[in-house]
C-alpha cells in the first residue's frame, strides 16, 4: 500500500512538471545521469569514465560462455535485475551486445575483473568464476539503487560508460558472525552472506562454540548438540545446526563465492561442551549450562587424553563437512589454562588439524604458544594493548605466521557506535564509522613483514544481537569500510572521499530492507532515511 501512494505520488508530480512546463515553456527536468564508475564500495583499482552509458532494456540479454560457472553467475545476476526491471533478460550464450560475462586469461588474478560499458553494452571479463562474480557486484552498484527492490520499478537502468579494472589487495577479506552467544537459522545466515557479497567479502567465520551454546551436530558425541546447543545468552531456545544444515550454509556461500571458516573454541570457551559431558572435566563433574556473559572461567582438561580424542573427533568431522582450506581453533581468553597446559594443547591440537587436511586458524593469543608451519593467526588487540602482546605477535609473524587483522576497537561490530547506541557491547570503546574505516591494515602492526598481513576481518560477537536486524545495524555502515579496506590499495583511503560514498549506499540498503545506523559522521542527504 505505501509503495502504491509512493508511485501515485510520483505520477502526480511527473504530471504537474510537465503541465508547467507547457504553460510557461520552461525545460523538462533533465535526463536520469548514471551513477559514475568510481562511486562504488570498495574503491576500484583504477577507472577510465567515458563514452556512452549503457541502457539495460527489455531486448536486453545476458551472455555466458559455456562454462557452469559463468552460466551460475549469470543466473545470478539475473535474478536480481529481473523484479524490479520487468524485463525477461534471458541467459545464453548466443547473440551480441546486451551484458556479457567471459573468461578469459588476463592480469586479473583469482579475484579480479575489468568491466567495460558502452553503448553497446557492458562486458565483464575475468580470468576465475570468483571475479567474474565481484564484477557483477561492481555492476550492481552502478545502476540505480532500485534495481534492488522485489516490485517492477520505471527505471531508466543506466550503466556509465568507461573501464572499471580491478584486483583486490588483501585475499582474506572476511566477516565472522557468532551463532554461540545467540543461535541464527540458516535462513538468516544466507541473509548475512548476500549483505557480505555485495562488498566482495569472501570469507564467512562461523564462530560455531562457546560457553553459551554448541552450535553443529558432531555424531561422535550427540550432546554436544541436543544439550549443549540448547540454549543461549539469557537463556532462550539456543538450537544448532543439523550436518545437511551445514552444508546448505556452505553449499549458499559457495555460490556468493564466500568461503566458510568453522571455528570450534578451544581450551577455553568451552561450557557448553563441558557442560554435556563430565568426562572433559579435570574433575569429571559436569557444570551447569551457562547463559551469561562473562568470559574465560571454563577449560578442556589439558592433561586428559579423552580430551583430545574429544577434539580428533570433533575436527575430523568438522573437516569432512568443510571443502574450505581453514579449520579455526580459537584459543582466546583461555584464563582457566595454565600457560604450561595452553601450550600442551596446542602443540597437540595443531597436527590433528593438519591431519584433517586443514591449515590452523587461531585467534593471536596462539602466538603464545608455537604457531603450527602456515598457521594464521587473526590480531584482536587494542590500539592500546601491551607493547609485549604486539610484539609477540610481531615476531610470529616475522617468523613466518601469516596475520588477519581484527582490532577490536577498530572493527568489532558488535561494538556501540556511541553511548547511546542500544546494541552491543563497549569492552573496547565506541566505534563510529569513521573510526573503523580510518586505519591502514599494513602498517597497523609496526615491524609486520608486509606478507605477512593476509588480509582483514569483522568479527561480530552476540551477546546483545538475537536476530538479522540487529546484525544488520551493527554493521551498516561499518561493513563496506572493512569490505574496502581489504579490497582497496592503501592510497585509496581517503575518509573526506569515502563518506560521500557510503552516503549514496544508504538507498540501496533501504531497497533491500536492510536495518541501518545513520551515523552523524556521514552526509546521508535525501537518500537515506
Amino acid at each position: 500500500m505505501r509503495q502504491h501512494r509512493r508511485t501515485l505520488r510520483l505520477l502526480g508530480s511527473l504530471l504537474l512538471v510537465a503541465m508547467a512546463a507547457s504553460v510557461t515553456g520552461a525545460a523538462p527536468a533533465p535526463a536520469a545521469s548514471p551513477t559514475p564508475l568510481d562511486r562504488v564500495i570498495p574503491a576500484p583499482a583504477s577507472v577510465a569514465p567515458g563514452g556512452s552509458p549503457y541502457r539495460i532494456t527489455r531486448g536486453t540479454h545476458i551472455r555466458v560462455d559455456g562454462s557452469r560457472e559463468t552460466r551460475g553467475v549469470g543466473e545470478y545476476l539475473a535474478k536480481i535485475l529481473r523484479p524490479s526491471t520487468g524485463y525477461r533478460l534471458p541467459v545464453t550464450a548466443q547473440g551480441a551486445g546486451g551484458i556479457r560475462l567471459r573468461l578469459a586469461e588476463g592480469p586479473f588474478g583469482a579475484e579480479g575483473y575489468r568491466l567495460d560499458s558502452g553503448r553497446g553494452g557492458v562486458t565483464v571479463t575475468a580470468a576465475r568464476p570468483a571475479g567474474l562474480f565481484h564484477g557483477v557486484q561492481t555492476l550492481r552498484q552502478l545502476l540505480p539503487a532500485a534495481v534492488e527492490k522485489d516490485s517492477v520499478q520505471p527505471g531508466p537502468w543506466l550503466v556509465a560508460g568507461g573501464t572499471i579494472k580491478d584486483t583486490p589487495r588483501y585475499g582474506w577479506r572476511g566477516a565472522m558472525l557468532d551463532v554461540s552467544r545467540h543461535f541464527f537459522t540458516v535462513e538468516q545466515v544466507k541473509r548475512y552472506i548476500d549483505q557480505l557479497a555485495l562488498y566482495k567479502i569472501n570469507k564467512l567465520h562461523l564462530h560455531l562454540s562457546d560457553d553459551q551454546g554448541w552450535r553443529i551436530a558432531i555424531d561422535s558425541w550427540p550432546r554436544l548438540a541436543t544439550y549443549g546447543g540448547s540454549t543461549e545468552v539469557g537463556g532462550g531456545p539456543g538450537g544448532f545446526y543439523t550436518k545437511a544444515d551445514y552444508r546448505e550454509i556452505v553449499r549458499y556461500a559457495s555460490s556468493r563465492y564466500l568461503e566458510v571458516v568453522p571455528e570450534i573454541d578451544m581450551p577455553g570457551h568451552t561450557n557448553a561442551a563441558l557442560a554435556s559431558y563430565a568426562e572433559l572435566n579435570c574433575d569429571g563433574v559436569a557444570p551447569p549450562l551457562y547463559t551469561g556473559t562473562e568470559v574465560g572461567f571454563s577449560s578442556l582438561c589439558a592433561g586428559k587424553d579423552i580430551t583430545y580424542d574429544f577434539v580428533d573427533d570433533v575436527i575430523r568431522e568438522l573437516a569432512a563437512l568443510t571443502p574450505g582450506r581453514y579449520l579455526h581453533i580459537g584459543g582466546d581468553e583461555a584464563h582457566s589454562t595454565s600457560h604450561e597446559d595452553y601450550v600442551k594443547f596446542m602443540d597437540r591440537v595443531q597436527p590433528i588439524v593438519a591431519k584433517y587436511g586443514k591449515t590452523v586458524v587461531g585467534w593471536h593469543q596462539l602466538t603464545g604458544a608455537t604457531p603450527a608451519k602456515g598457521a594464521l593467526a587473526q590480531y584482536w588487540g587494542l590500539d592500546g594493548t601491551s607493547a609485549e602482546e604486539k610484539a609477540r605477535v610481531v615476531k610470529a609473524a616475522q617468523g613466518g605466521t601469516g596475520l588477519i587483522l581484527s582490532p577490536a576497537d577498530r572493527v568489532y561490530l558488535d561494538m556501540k557506535y556511541t553511548k547511546d547506541t542500544p546494541l552491543g557491547l563497549s569492552w573496547a570503546g565506541y566505534v563510529e564509522v569513521k573510526r573503523s574505516y580510518d586505519w591502514d591494515p599494513g602498517a597497523y602492526l609496526p615491524g609486520v613483514p608486509g606478507g605477512a598481513v593476509r588480509g582483514v576481518e569483522a568479527p561480530m560477537w552476540s551477546e546483545t544481537l538475537e536476530n538479522s536486524g540487529h546484525v544488520e545495524f551493527m554493521a551498516f555502515p561499518r561493513l563496506p569500510g572493512v569490505a574496502e579496506l581489504g579490497w582497496s590499495s592503501a592510497a585509496s583511503h581517503d575518509w573526506e572521499r569515502y563518506k560521500g560514498r557510503l552516503a549514496a549506499q544508504a538507498e540501496r540498503w533501504d531497497a533491500l530492507g536492510i536495518e541501518w545506523y545513520r551515523s552523524p559522521q556521514v552526509p546521508w542527504g535525501a537518500g537515506g532515511r
